[in-house]
Order: C-alpha cells, then sequence, then structure tokens
C-alpha cells in the first residue's frame, strides 16, 4: 500500500510511517553485524529533500529513539570533473550528459562500495562533493574531507532526485517523446529519442543500488514549476556561501534535464507499505 500525503511539516507523519518497518527490520536482523535499514528519498530539485533528511535524522537520534543514523546524497557521488568533461566530450551531441544530474553522471562503482561498506557495518568514509568548483560545473572533494562514520548502523537515509526510479520501456519513452514533439509541452522534444533512450539505459545500471533500498519516500511537488524558482534559490545561497556557481540560465539548463521523464510521475521502487508520497507546497 502506498499513499501521497499534503503537509507542510513532513517529519511527525514520515517518523509514524518508518518506526514500524525499522521495529520489524531490526527483529527481524538481530544483533550488531546485521544489515542496518536503508531508506532512499526522491524528489524535484529544491523541493526540500536535504530539509526533510536533515529534521528526519535529528527526530530519530535523538530520545526515545537514539538511532544510530547515516545521511548521504547521491549528489555526493557524481563523477569527478575530469570524468564528467570526458563524458561530454565522448557524447558532444547530447546535451543530457554535458554536466552532472542525469544518470550515468554518477560513480556507481564508488556507490557499490559505500554501501556495501555500510551494510556489512564497517568503518566508512562518505563522498563528499564540491559543487561550486569550476564554476559551478563541479568537482568531488578531496578525500581528506569526507566524513567518517562507523557502525553499528540502525538507519542508512540516501537521498537524491531519481533515487528509487526506475527505467521505463523503450516504446513508453518513444510514445511520451512523440507526444512532447506534437503537441509542444514539455521538455522531452527537445532532445533526441536516441539521447533518451540512452539516459533510460544507463538508468538500468542503478538497480543494483535500488535494489538495496528497504523503503522509499517521495516528494512531488505541488506545481511543477516551483522547481525551478527552489532550485536557482539553492544556486543563489551556494554562491553567497562559496563564492561561485551556477548562473540562472545555467540552472535552468541542469533542471530541464531533471524534467524530462515521462509519465507525469517517475516508475519508483514500489514496496509493500513501504513507499510513501509526500507532496511539497510552494
Amino acid at each position: 500500500m502506498s499513499s501521497t500525503i499534503v503537509i507542510q511539516d513532513k517529519t511527525p507523519i514520515l517518523t509514524a510511517f518508518l518506526l514500524p518497518l525499522l521495529n520489524a527490520h531490526a527483529s527481524a536482523n538481530p544483533g550488531p553485524r546485521s544489515p542496518p535499514f536503508f531508506l532512499g528519498i526522491s524528489g524535484p530539485q529544491g523541493s526540500g529533500k536535504s530539509t526533510l533528511v536533515t529534521t528526519l535524522a535529528a527526530t530519530l537520534r535523538t530520545y526515545p529513539h537514539s538511532l544510530n543514523v547515516v545521511v548521504f546524497s547521491a549528489d555526493d557521488l557524481y563523477l569527478t570533473h575530469v570524468d564528467q568533461v570526458a563524458l561530454r566530450e565522448l557524447y558532444p551531441d547530447n546535451k543530457l550528459v554535458r554536466h552532472r544530474g542525469e544518470p550515468g553522471t554518477h560513480d556507481l562503482e564508488l556507490a557499490k562500495g559505500v554501501f556495501r561498506s555500510l551494510r556489512d557495518q564497517r568503518e566508512t568514509q562518505i563522498p563528499s562533493y564540491d559543487k561550486s568548483a569550476f564554476g559551478g560545473q563541479g568537482d568531488r572533494a578531496d578525500e581528506v574531507s569526507w566524513k567518517k562514520v562507523d557502525g553499528p548502523y540502525d538507519l542508512v537515509v540516501f537521498e537524491g532526485w531519481c533515487v528509487g526510479f526506475r527505467p521505463l520501456p523503450d516504446d513508453m519513452i518513444e510514445e511520451a517523446w512523440n507526444k512532447s514533439r506534437t503537441s509542444g509541452n514539455g521538455t522531452l522534444g527537445k532532445h533526441s529519442l536516441e539521447h533518451l533512450l540512452f539516459i533510460n539505459t544507463k538508468l538500468k545500471d542503478y538497480d543494483a543500488i535500488t535494489d538495496s533500498l528497504d523503503a522509499l519516500i517521495h516528494i512531488d511537488a505541488e506545481d511543477i514549476s516551483f522547481v525551478y524558482d527552489w532550485r536557482i534559490q539553492q544556486e543563489h545561497s551556494l554562491i553567497s556561501s562559496r563564492g561561485s556557481g551556477m548562473t540562472d540560465d545555467q540552472v535552468v539548463e541542469f533542471v530541464n534535464g531533471c524534467m524530462k521523464r515521462p509519465p507525469t510521475h517517475p516508475p519508483l521502487l514500489t514496496l509493500e507499505n513501504r513507499h510513501a508520497r509526500v507532496r511539497a507546497l510552494h
């Protein structure tokens, strides 16, 4: 069973959703070396994922729960700047891989290594990514700045805009692409079908990560146009704190790449009684 919840402060209702799952997981996996519970949180750019993750983790770390919670983001698993440039040069006509963001622009071997280490309850270094580097193009932060965590872990929260996404059948993408080209609506029709199918193929490689999740929370935007405003606000904050970042036009191009998928709601990891949707209000 899954549900959609429209609520401003999402933490209490999501804590209530999550606690029974955590208790059941702990009962089924007793002992300090048992794997932690892996929770995925996804949603559009700037929809409040990071805020939700921060407040949810803080709630579960404090009494009466007192859980050891590890938080990290798909953003911290992006390719290095050198590798991203190499990808862009390998596919120069594909606008979807000109910058970070899309499936195919993450270091999946790094991701799998982090997941394995956490699952095995080992001391783990959590990667970090500097979005302000190279004028907002970004680069992986030096390893000395990575956060070190130690188990036993109770909960691992993994957040990102496409966390939990599954690839679509190619014919569904082609149908949506044709509709977009005919109607002129949306961003799908602005890309070639070949480039869209390339990203969809890359998304299949993420199944190894998606299959590791025990539950998923997805945030919807009440109005998808809000996403642009949210993401521009984020970038302005980054520039204020770090001194560099993307221009507003670059942010719009970046978000366009993340807004192209059919249908309105992406195919997500769906697990009975372990999947919830919430709606972010402007």
